[in-house]
């Protein structure tokens, strides 16, 4: 005899899959092989994504790093974005682009670097433009300033409260600015499916440390 519908276990519906956890950016590097030699070891440590940002490079030494971070990342099976450069990232063979408010049209990004890029925006502390970059093509949004960061300049500051907002956009919300391993908790809490770090791994006496604490904070 077939059990009843009412005998038969309940299935539960599969988990929502996605990026999730550190987002690792780059720092101002100018000697390539020290740039390497900072990322690697931290790749194999949980990274989800990692960013190729470097404000004091000429386009020389961008396509020359960005070439071999890409290399780099397809060894570790992860992928590489590029920030504010949607040529660079078609011309390493990047997995996508971050950028900013003045760094380019995301449509026009999308349909550069096609359907299955990663393309990111930079929405500071705005839900209206995070959904008009998705509206354009964005895969992701990402807000911030959330605390002080020395990077760069972030008169725009964020609440936790916006992550939240953003959940109804249906991609994934990346947190940016100033944040550690003590204050990313909440932010996480939060709606933070990853969080942006710099200096809170280039800069820490032990970058491998550093990483695994970030990823302890998504557990």
């Amino acid at each position: 005899m077939n059990p009843s519908s009412q005998d038969r276990p309940e299935i539960a519906p599969p988990l929502p899959t996605g990026p999730r956890g550190l987002y690792l950016v780059t720092p101002d590097e100018a000697d390539t092989a020290r740039l390497l030699a900072r990322v690697e070891p931290l790749l194999g440590e949980g990274v989800a994504w990692l960013q190729y940002r470097n404000k004091g490079a000429d386009a020389a030494l961008r396509r020359e790093q960005a070439g071999a971070l890409q290399a780099l990342c397809q060894r570790a099976g992860l992928p590489l974005l590029v920030n504010d450069d949607v040529a660079l990232a078609e011309a390493v063979g990047a997995a996508g682009a971050h950028l900013g408010e003045d760094d380019g049209d995301i449509a026009a990004a999308r349909a550069r670097l096609g359907p299955n890029a990663i393309l990111g925006a930079s929405c500071y502390d705005s839900l209206e433009l995070a959904r008009r970059a998705v509206a354009a093509g964005a895969g992701y949004v990402a807000f911030g300033a959330f605390f002080p960061t020395a990077t760069k300049a972030t008169p725009r500051r964020a609440a936790p409260e916006l992550l939240r907002q953003a959940a109804s956009l249906g991609v994934p919300r990346v947190a940016i600015g100033g944040i550690t391993p003590d204050n990313a908790g909440p932010l996480v809490a939060a709606g933070a499916d990853l969080v942006a770090v710099i200096g809170g791994v280039f800069d820490a006496p032990d970058p491998v440390a550093a990483v695994r604490a970030y990823n302890r904070c998504f557990l």
